[in-house]
């Protein structure tokens, strides 16, 4: 298909500015719309005037891939192109070395990008709308998790200033300071004062309200025996005053810890009932959670990679090389998808005691000298590159055919 008209738009909270030229650099239009419903079809309408049509739509770049403004341009078969601002920038100078600069000027820079490059960029993918759900939700729960944790780590170093007993008393737990436990018994007594004037029968109603069942009584003693230790204090006056701090910092860290769990239950509902979801479910150290991240980054539209090598490339696991003259440095990529490699790192964690192929790989890897990210990211990066071939041909992850290299791998792991 020979594209000859080609849109920019130059994105705004309030407004956006549109440039439409022709395969020759001529502006055939130029127009500001607003940001709502009316805004989207006058866009809808100028594209229209100029030749966009569902068999011949007209390419649109703009520097966002998410939003309304998208969603109204992803409507069809048009191919929408996300370009980085950076990006964006570099190419104004290409036009321009007096450093102006103008929001009508970016869109015309934009629609120019598409005019001379457009094959060196690539559209959004056209992943389904049950994948890009998955993404938000994922994506969301992930945030809540950090979220939860930044709550925790300074509910951590409040304490520190005032309450050790409390960090006594939960620290050693699974999942510390975050337990319903934990909140519950520092909401009933937000300072060394009040946690020593608990009685028995206080704290197992506090344990009962954070839904524990069994041996309530003997960490009920556990706690009153904490809480009656030797502690340093601070001045009753800031003590009671750090005690309010610490009632709102747990307020909340409740709020946080229901997001996060609400939203995981909405991530598994969702996920499990993905078509991909059965071959991602089959590798090893992949979880729901963890699971539904890798899938809201790569996304379900197979021909969004050209080979597992892009795939890889876009992880971020997969090095780079520089070379000039006679150096030559190969290191790790810092332009990546920072919410994929981020699992990937928890996945190879989490695959080397759940896979013997994978935990010898990593174990030769540390043998020839590698750091542990630096195993970790060669793991990923050959685990993740199966993945992209198990979605292509729609097989399950076969631990013998993925670590073939050597009969003693396996061996070296049991």
């Amino acid at each position: 298909m020979d594209v000859t008209v080609f849109c920019g738009i130059d994105w705004a909270e309030s407004h956006h500015d549109v440039a439409l030229v022709d395969e020759s650099g001529s502006l055939l239009a130029k127009r500001r719309i607003s940001d709502d419903a009316a805004g989207y079809r006058l866009l809808l309408d100028l594209l229209a005037e100029h030749g966009d049509s569902p068999d011949e739509p007209i390419p649109v770049a703009i520097e966002t891939g998410r939003g309304l403004l998208v969603a109204a341009l992803r409507t069809g078969k048009r191919p929408v192109y996300a370009v980085n601002p950076l990006a964006a920038a570099r190419y104004r100078d290409r036009h321009s070395v007096s450093r102006k600069k103008s929001d009508p000027g970016d869109a015309l820079v934009l629609a120019n990008i598409l005019r001379t490059d457009m094959h060196a960029h690539r559209p959004l993918p056209a992943d389904s709308d049950q994948a890009r759900a998955i993404a938000v939700l994922a994506r969301a729960q992930q945030d809540a998790v950090w979220n939860r944790q930044q709550l925790v780590n300074q509910v951590r170093s409040l304490l520190r200033e005032y309450y050790p007993a409390a960090l006594d008393a939960f620290l050693g737990k699974q999942y510390g300071l975050a337990r319903a436990e934990a909140r519950a018994v520092l909401a009933a007594a937000p300072t060394p004062a009040k946690a020593a004037r608990l009685s028995l029968a206080q704290l197992r109603s506090a344990l009962k309200r954070a839904g524990r069942q069994r041996g309530i009584d003997a960490e009920a003693e556990r706690l009153r025996e904490v809480f009656h230790g030797d502690y340093a204090r601070q001045p009753a006056a800031i003590e009671d005053a750090m005690g309010y701090q610490l009632a709102a910092l747990i307020g909340q860290l409740d709020a946080a810890c229901v997001a996060a769990n609400e939203l995981a239950e909405a991530v598994e509902t969702h996920f499990r009932q993905h078509p991909d979801a059965e071959i991602i479910l089959s590798f090893p150290g992949l979880g729901v959670q963890l699971g539904a991240r890798v899938l809201a980054e790569i996304g379900d539209d197979r021909t969004r990679f050209t080979d597992a090598r892009g795939l890889k490339a876009y992880a971020g696991s997969a090095p780079i090389t520089r070379a000039s003259g006679k150096k030559r440095y190969v290191g790790r990529r810092f332009i990546k998808n920072n919410r994929l490699i981020t699992a990937g790192f928890l996945w190879a964690f989490a695959a080397l005691t759940a896979s013997p192929g994978a935990n010898a790989h990593y174990r030769r890897r540390r043998d020839q000298g590698d750091w542990h990210a630096q195993a970790q990211r060669h793991l990923f990066n050959r685990m993740i590159g199966q993945l992209y071939h198990c979605l292509q041909t729609g097989q399950l992850f076969d631990e013998q055919h993925a670590f073939t290299s050597s009969s003693a791998d396996l061996a070296v792991a049991a």
